[in-house]
């Protein structure tokens, strides 16, 4: 079964980063609920898979 992609609106994603010491920033709990899953959920994920996300995503996990 695939999940069907849903478009979210670009203002509901601005309204979810922050500027913090000149760099753009998401909250992973932000980005979790965009995704519709838990943060554990999202974290264990970038942990298993984190050669397929941007080098900038998640950089703790690297």
């Amino acid at each position: 079964m695939s999940k069907a992609l849903v478009k979210i609106p670009d203002e509901m994603v601005a309204r979810r980063i922050f500027s913090i010491r000149g760099e753009n920033v998401m909250l992973d709990s932000d980005l979790a609920q965009l995704y519709g899953v838990e943060t554990k959920v999202l974290k264990q994920q970038v942990k298993r898979n984190i050669q397929s996300f941007p080098e900038d995503f998640m950089p703790a996990f690297r």
